[in-house]
């Protein structure tokens, strides 16, 4: 339903957390400014792991964000940055919670 909200909802933090709640991928039809916001990208990223494709490039380069989601969702290492993904760290959290994130 996010998708034919007005622009004023998808920037609307309470209207997008309940969508990315129920709706991981409805992120995508979120605003920047809500594609930014960590708690957003983590409810969504919790529902659906590749959710993280739609998050900020500054969320998929922030170590801490990035390690707390692969944390949860080891397939998000896919949409994680080129650096993330090349860090022992995350990289090792990924596997740890899914053995095929490679």
């Amino acid at each position: 339903a996010l998708e034919f909200a007005s622009a004023e909802m998808q920037q609307d933090k309470e209207i997008v957390l309940a969508a990315v709640s129920e709706h991981g991928l409805a992120l995508q039809f979120a605003s920047a400014e809500m594609k930014q916001d960590k708690a957003i990208v983590l409810a969504a990223v919790s529902k659906c792991g590749v959710a993280l494709e739609f998050a900020s490039a500054e969320l998929k380069q922030d170590k801490e964000f990035v390690l707390a989601v692969v944390s949860k969702r080891g397939f998000a290492l896919e949409f994680a940055s080129a650096e993330m993904q090349q860090d022992k760290e995350i990289v090792l959290a990924a596997v740890s919670e899914h053995g095929l994130a490679l």
